[in-house]
């Protein structure tokens, strides 16, 4: 793993996320709040800054027209993201990123008015940290609460039962001709698998069940605590392992 000293860039992200994070040191309605902004500034520039780079560092083409476009909004700099650096989101999802930044848009502009639950703030943290060792091979965070550590291998976990899900039946749907765009368009979601005989009704159970305790998990929905335990965290696992030795 990497030093922070290697790689001076990722010291602008890192000091916005440590803020963020030191502001959950003394808990407030003003502190969370204050605390999601920061985070959710943390992730627009860590992949502003990480898209920026020069290709000797990254590997990475991008003109500077298409930099400046990608940065014009949160939405595209996730698209530009996705599009070049696809390897760096492992245990990462977008989706959720964009919700988080969505609900940040809400307390910032409106005020002292609304206010954010812990977890919430404390499930974003995660991702951005996440993301963070993804894009600069260092963790800005090394000891998270077991709580946080739990979903972060979750999240990991469940990200490539997605990928495996999306190489197996876009294998097997492959048989049959071209995917309709429609069809293309559901690759995020592992309901694409409902449309192949690939696994059997208790397998899709399964599948339906790990899903319901990531999205109650990643955004930070009453109870996610009691569903997302060890047993949960060995299934997904398990699935990972299954999928791989279809895919062999």
């Amino acid at each position: 793993m990497k030093p922070a000293h290697g790689q001076p860039w990722a010291s602008g992200p890192g000091e916005i996320l440590r803020h963020g994070l030191e502001l959950l040191n003394k808990d407030s309605d003003t502190n969370r709040r204050l605390a999601m902004i920061s985070i959710d500034n943390a992730v627009e520039l860590m992949v502003k800054t990480y898209l920026g780079l020069p290709k000797r560092i990254t590997g990475l083409t991008i003109t500077r027209k298409e930099i400046q476009e990608i940065g014009e909004s949160f939405p595209a700099l996730l698209d530009g993201l996705e599009k070049y650096a696809s390897d760096k989101l492992d245990g990462v999802d977008l989706g959720t990123i964009e919700w988080y930044h969505r609900l940040r848009n809400e307390l910032y502009h409106q005020g002292n008015g609304l206010t954010v639950e812990r977890d919430k703030v404390e499930i974003y943290a995660e991702l951005a940290n996440v993301l963070f060792k993804n894009l600069f091979g260092f963790a800005l965070v090394k000891d998270p609460s077991r709580k946080t550590e739990l979903l972060g291998e979750f999240l990991v976990a469940w990200t490539e039962i997605e990928r495996g899900l999306r190489t197996l039946v876009e294998r097997e749907t492959a048989k049959e001709g071209p995917l309709e765009a429609s069809f293309r368009a559901n690759y995020q979601s592992f309901r694409l698998a409902s449309k192949t005989n690939l696994f059997s009704p208790q397998e899709f159970r399964e599948l339906e069940e790990l899903r319901k305790i990531r999205n109650f998990a990643a955004h930070g929905e009453p109870g996610w605590e009691r569903m997302l335990t060890q047993k949960s965290l060995d299934t997904a696992r398990h699935w990972v392992q299954k999928l791989n030795e279809k895919l062999e």
